[in-house]
């Protein structure tokens, strides 16, 4: 596997907003699969005040050579100014379902 594979977490403003840019992500195969978690509270620091916004969750699986493709699309479509988008590794899974992610995301 060797790193090959990722999740990608993005919050939203909300739930909407996720399930219009997760339905592009996987259409143009930079993702196989976009969970929309909504229901989320977000309590945060930015421009110097703790701020507190309810939000949604995109977990988004893919491989690590479309990140920078995925990112520069979500950050295109994003409602912030700064979103959050980070990547963390998968270091393990099953592996019929790895297969899957790479045989989906071109």
């Amino acid at each position: 596997m060797d790193g090959d594979y990722i999740v990608v977490l993005v919050t939203v403003p909300s739930r909407d907003v996720g399930i219009g840019i997760a339905r592009e992500l996987v259409e143009r195969g930079l993702a196989a699969c976009v969970n929309v978690i909504d229901g989320l509270r977000s309590i945060y620091v930015w421009e110097g005040k703790v701020e507190e916004d309810n939000e949604a969750l995109m977990v988004i699986k893919t491989v690590r050579s479309k990140f920078n493709e995925l990112r520069d699309f979500v950050k295109s479509r994003h409602p912030y100014k700064v979103p959050e988008i980070i990547a963390l590794p998968i270091i393990d899974g099953l592996t019929e379902y790895l297969r899957w992610i790479s045989e989906v995301v071109r």
